[in-house]
């Protein structure tokens, strides 16, 4: 029913409404006559549109002309809200750096309902911009659209929804999402894993190569094929008689600054290893061609040649580089011989008393883990070395090795003899085979003092790209000496190591990485020695493991060959005997 133009109070039950239009009535119906035709961000005072999103189907004509009749009619009204024209109502709010947020609606639309909505609209733009300019409307246009569709329905119809659920359905949040990324994150950290385990597997075997190449010492080395790492020196030519020829090769660590040594770690006369497996044969000279005219054919042709090109190889200096495939890390190590058929055995018998060390050590130099394994091996050359009694000093190693220590005999070997006599002798006075080594007597031991020496190493971040390295080691058995020292470690870089302080030498390699701290002796005179040097890097795990090399002929069990004579007449038997400790994993790790 139509009212009068004048206010009118209409009394309800709670409440007094004062109506200033004609009465209508208020249905859920009213309400959805709210429409949004189009929400729009607007720069310069309004005349250029940076994001519009229409709700009702509209053509783009009619969207711009609206758009451009905006500006006009909002300088020529007094309203700050809203302005209207015979077709739609303009709904707006300035927002900062002279924007201003738009809703072009319907003049049926609820006004109350258009401002909440304009409100609301007016805190999402700078939640998904993160501030209200020009630019970051432009940078986040999409997000504020889709921003736009969760408060407004297709039609233009509001939603009752706040920020933080606008937020959360922006984000997008997916379970199934999160299971992939999880299941993705997973493979990756598998690969890396194995990646890693494959790396120290291809590392441990090459220090595996290297220290076989050390425990050698040039037997059967030649037969070995050539591993992947490079030689330590960079290709000086090896030790003509094999052995632990490392520090008087050319292109060692000698003057680098351009100094005239050739080789070691200096000039000659400063240089202890300078003349180190040197040959001291006299070099080949070049033969004096004398020309008679050209000759086709013969084999005296071929024969200057070999000589022509064996004295250039000497002039030069590379006499023997040829042969050098088995010291991957030229250190003169596993040399060919230069006869290929071996020496016939000198004396009738031949005995190896020979002790296998496997040691681990933590990188404080404590001894984790430590063990020996003794064996006397006797090989008959000849008919007169077969029929042997191998005589040892059964008493005196007994009444010395206490607990800990295990003696066994080959099976075949008369037990009763060696328990009474120490007479290490075949059953039934049968002989030894010829050429073919037995180990007549075998013994182990497993303890801490078992090693000789530890090797402890300190690395330290110093925080600034480099890490400071402390390496020390300690004799712990006054009545061994050990020879030919190589304690080798990784860098993890190719860059040379500052060396500040150092007992003994040392040798880089820069092409592997690796570093080798050599001793000549360490004995109850040279009982500890330590290397400090800087390097660049930042990670303290990569120089380990460090895997140690020697020579020694110091056994840990007290055994000894007093005698080895004939079983039949007692008479001597000549014999060559060699007396070894062999480390077969000395390391810290």
């Amino acid at each position: 029913t139509a009212l009068h133009d004048r206010p009118w109070p209409i009394r309800s039950n709670s409440c007094i409404f004062f109506l200033s239009t004609p009465l209508v009535p208020l249905s859920t119906k009213y309400y959805r006559k709210m429409v949004v035709l189009s929400a729009s961000i607007l720069s310069n005072r309004g005349s250029k549109p940076l994001v519009s999103r229409q709700f009702v189907e509209m053509n783009r004509l009619r969207v711009e002309g609206l758009l451009a009749a905006f500006p006009k009619l909002m300088g020529h009204s007094k309203q700050h809200t809203f302005v209207e024209t015979d077709a739609v109502r303009y709904v707006y709010q300035p927002l900062e750096n002279n924007m201003f947020l738009l809703l072009i609606t319907t003049k049926a639309s609820n006004i109350v309902e258009d401002l909440g909505t304009l409100r609301l609209l007016a805190k999402v733009v700078p939640d998904v911009t993160g501030s209200v300019s020009e630019h970051a409307i432009n940078e986040h246009a999409f997000e504020i659209i889709f921003a736009f569709d969760e408060v407004l329905t297709t039609g233009g119809y509001k939603e009752d929804i706040s920020p933080s659920t606008i937020r959360t359905n922006l984000e997008m949040h997916s379970h199934e999402e999160e299971m992939a990324l999880m299941l993705k994150e997973s493979k990756e950290a598998a690969a890396k894993q194995q990646m890693q385990e494959q790396a120290k597997a291809i590392k441990d075997r090459q220090m595996a190569a290297l220290r076989d190449n050390l425990m050698s010492g040039g037997a059967g080395a030649g037969n070995r094929p050539q591993t992947g790492m490079v030689g330590f020196g960079g290709g000086g030519p090896p030790a003509p008689g094999g052995g632990f020829d490392m520090f008087g090769q050319t292109g060692g660590m000698g003057d680098q600054q351009g100094g005239s040594a050739p080789g070691g770690f200096g000039a000659q006369s400063d240089n202890p290893y300078a003349n180190l497996g040197k040959s001291n044969e006299p070099e080949i000279e070049a033969p004096k061609v004398v020309a008679k005219g050209m000759k086709l054919g013969g084999v005296g042709g071929m024969r200057k040649k070999d000589s022509l090109m064996a004295g250039m190889l000497a002039e030069d200096n590379l006499r023997g580089v040829a042969g050098n495939a088995a010291d991957p890390f030229g250190l003169g190590i596993g040399a060919p011989a230069a006869a290929a058929v071996p020496a016939a055995p000198s004396a009738p018998a031949t005995i190896m008393v020979e002790e296998k060390m496997l040691v681990q050590m933590s990188r404080e130099g404590e001894v984790k883990s430590s063990e020996i394994k003794g064996t006397i091996t006797y090989t008959a050359n000849t008919d007169a070395g077969t029929m042997a009694n191998v005589v040892v000093n059964k008493p005196v190693y007994s009444a010395q090795c206490g607990a800990g220590w295990s003696f066994a005999t080959h099976p075949k070997v008369d037990k009763k003899s060696y328990e009474k006599q120490g007479v290490l002798a075949l059953k039934g006075g049968k002989p030894y085979p010829i050429n073919r080594p037995v180990g007549i007597l075998r013994w182990n031991y497993s303890g801490e003092d078992s090693a000789p020496f530890t090797v402890n190493c300190w690395p330290e971040d110093e925080g600034s790209g480099a890490i400071n390295v402390n390496m020390e080691f300690e004799l712990q058995r006054e009545d061994a000496v050990i020879t030919d020292v190589n304690i080798l470690f990784p860098l993890g870089t190719t860059d040379p190591p500052a060396i500040e302080s150092i007992d003994g030498q040392f040798k880089h390699d820069p092409s592997t990485g690796m570093m080798c701290w050599h001793h000549d002796v360490i004995d109850a005179n040279n009982s500890t020695g330590s290397l400090e040097f800087s390097i660049a890097g930042g990670d303290v795990d990569v120089f380990f493991p460090v895997q140690i090399a020697f020579t020694s002929q110091s056994l840990m069990c007290p055994i000894e060959i007093t005698c080895l004579t004939n079983s039949s007449s007692g008479a001597g038997i000549p014999n060559n005997m060699t007396v070894r400790v062999v480390p077969e994993i000395y390391q810290c790790v």
